[in-house]
């Protein structure tokens, strides 16, 4: 007769089990020989760790430089909460209850479940988290309880920072933030000893996935010169140039802030007007250009558009002294001028991104109140993709930009440029489920190679900024929303934004987490002009980088020239049209262009090519030095 035993969650699962005659205790060394390779294992990796605290002193600051303890200024706002919570005490204690009742009960369950009854789990992860994908997470019921109580408190923490005490808008978006990486940092799955996974994989490979884990903590120290840089993607399949950044062009113009690439065209004739397109100076061009099945690039040429790139240089000490000013003048204004010689057009189309869509707001609202300027008249068009100019509720990345944090960034420039590393976490932070933690298990834990993958390539081909003009923009925009307020000068110029009159088209994205959808729709509604706003699926990224080939997404579009208070009413009088929104953009250049056409011109018609695209600035990394700039010559007349 068998007897069952009392843990059993059904009549052959116990708790070390994941599935019906699966006992995970089989995976412990069976013989002296396995034992062994394992304890050698594991006396490597505590060597290699040895090494990895070696090398994280090295990098610590001397006792001369002071440290800043709370660098995100995030004290003073849980220092708030605290006191707000205590002067309603019952309402925390209520919260507190019922987060200890809700405890309780998941182990009356998880005891049930070890005894064979069939139970409901009292808690379960968000739809799309793939920290507890692992079968273990679910058929175990130990780790199913472990998995259980995290997430009952993740969300007690969640909703305390969201719900308690009464704070000021900033300081609450600053609380829950911070409580999110703490709750992020805490899951379970993110440590050896709680991960099913890892243990699974260390009693497989007998801790050889740890030593290789090891390996890359020492690889990934090295490469951020003691602060630890995550791996994301192989870095060595890719480059740009050869399968990143490859569609053809020539770069016409050179000058110490940016090139300027002309792509070669696909179509005997072109519209007549030409697309410059403004990329961020914060990240790499190449998201545009990533392959020839997601280049936005060359769809465009495809499309029968003449195309043109700002291709920012990554800045070094020559760049210190730059300013916001200098980005407009010498790098969108010079860059619209050498487009219109090269290509002879009476005018042009700009369309820009992220914070370069901003930059080009401003510069189109100083170019409505300077109608004797040169560019005056000639961009007939713009468009932005997920760009904002109304700053009062402008996402996560708001609660990086205060006053001690501002004085703390400057005490980060070194030669007058802001590091890449510095940025690039902060972005990560807006995700670290799946840019930090992910990669913390697969890379440090399970020991594995980082997959190849061209958009955690490019994410990882980060760009130094200069230091007066990363002060500027979060300063004059993030913290003072100066251009909604009609308070932003450039020159002599107070700008306002309801002045543009040119055509417009703007893109937000349905989950962006950079720049909100009802953000960029407030500066939307204080721009002038004729405007187009669509919403388009997915986030900052993959809604806009979203090629009508893929049959992905979705867009929302109104055909009337309502604009009503809020996004969420916008939205309810909007259509859905399933796919791409590029192919509503590109009817709507032809449209404006009367799609008139004209006959394809090779790039370097009237400007001396300098090189192939992509060209030299982007192919500079962030711990690369930073090459002389190259004369482009004189204008031609």
């Amino acid at each position: 007769m068998t007897i069952e035993k009392p843990w059993s969650a059904s009549s052959k699962l116990n708790p070390l089990t994941r599935a019906p005659g699966h006992d995970m205790s089989e995976m412990f060394p069976q013989s002296p020989e396995a034992a062994a390779e394992l304890a050698t294992n594991l006396t490597t990796v505590f060597e290699r760790g040895q090494e990895v605290w070696s090398k994280l002193l090295e990098a610590a600051p001397g006792p001369d430089k002071q440290v800043r303890v709370d660098p995100f200024n995030a004290g003073p706002a849980f220092a708030e909460l605290w006191l707000s919570m205590m002067s309603d005490p019952n309402k925390l204690a209520e919260q507190t209850l019922k987060y200890w009742n809700d405890q309780a009960e998941l182990w009356r369950r998880a005891a049930l479940r070890a005894a064979g009854t069939e139970v409901e789990p009292l808690a379960t992860p968000a739809r799309g988290d793939k920290r507890f994908a692992d079968p273990d997470w679910s058929e175990n019921v130990v780790f199913d309880a472990l998995k259980q109580s995290y997430l009952l408190t993740a969300a007690y923490f969640t909703e305390t920072a969201h719900s308690a005490g009464d704070l000021e808008p900033g300081d609450r978006k600053k609380v829950e933030f911070f409580t999110r990486q703490f709750v992020e940092a805490m899951s379970p799955s993110n440590f050896f000893a709680t991960n099913p996974q890892v243990l699974r994989a260390t009693m497989e490979e007998r801790g050889a996935n740890l030593v290789r884990g090891m390996e890359h903590v020492l690889t990934d120290l090295e490469r951020g010169h003691g602060t630890l840089l995550i791996q994301q993607t192989d870095l060595e399949k890719f480059k740009v140039g050869e399968n990143v950044a490859v569609t053809p062009g020539q770069v016409i113009y050179r000058n110490d802030v940016m090139e300027l690439i002309q792509y070669a065209p696909s179509t005997d004739k072109v519209q007549a007007r030409p697309v410059l397109i403004c990329p961020p100076w914060i990240n790499k061009y190449y998201i545009l250009d990533l392959n020839p099945k997601k280049s936005m690039v060359q769809w465009l040429v495809d499309q029968g558009h003449t195309v043109f790139m700002i291709s920012w240089v990554n800045p070094g000490p020559e760049q210190a002294g730059k300013e916001f000013v200098d980005y407009i003048a010498e790098g969108l204004f010079e860059a619209a001028a050498r487009v219109l010689e090269e290509t002879e057009a009476e005018d042009l189309h700009v369309a820009s991104y992220c914070i370069g869509g901003t930059m080009t707001g401003a510069a189109l609202a100083y170019l409505a109140d300077n109608p004797a300027h040169p560019l005056s008249g000639k961009i007939a068009s713009a468009t932005f993709f997920t760009s904002q100019f109304e700053f009062s509720d402008a996402g996560e990345l708001q609660i990086f930009v205060d006053d001690p944090q501002l004085e703390a960034l400057g005490e980060q420039m070194i030669g007058g440029t802001l590091g890449a590393d510095k940025m690039a976490s902060a972005f990560n932070m807006l995700r670290a489920s799946d840019l930090i933690w992910s990669f913390v298990v697969s890379n440090y834990l399970l020991g594995k190679d980082p997959f190849p993958f061209d958009l955690l390539y490019w994410n990882s081909d980060s760009t130094r900024m200069p230091g007066k003009v990363h002060k500027y923009y979060l300063e004059t925009f993030y913290r003072d929303d100066a251009l909604a307020l009609g308070e932003m000068r450039l020159g002599h110029s107070l700008l306002n934004l309801g002045k543009i009159a040119i055509p417009t088209y703007h893109i937000a994205t349905k989950e962006d987490h950079i720049a909100p959808a009802a953000s960029v729709y407030r500066g939307v509604r204080l721009s002038g002009g004729d405007r187009r706003f669509i919403i388009a699926g997915s986030g900052h990224i993959a809604g806009v980088v979203n090629p009508p080939a893929g049959g992905k997404y979705q867009f929302w579009s109104r055909d009337d020239d309502a604009f009503p208070e809020t996004v969420e009413e916008w939205r309810a009088g909007a259509t859905e049209t399933p796919g791409s929104w590029w192919v509503d953009w590109d009817s709507w250049l032809k449209t404006l262009n009367d799609n008139r056409t004209i006959e394809a011109q090779q790039p370097g018609r009237r400007h001396n090519a300098l090189g192939a695209a992509p060209g030299d600035y982007v192919q500079v990394r962030f711990d690369t030095p930073v090459p002389a700039p190259a004369s482009s010559g004189p204008m031609p007349e």
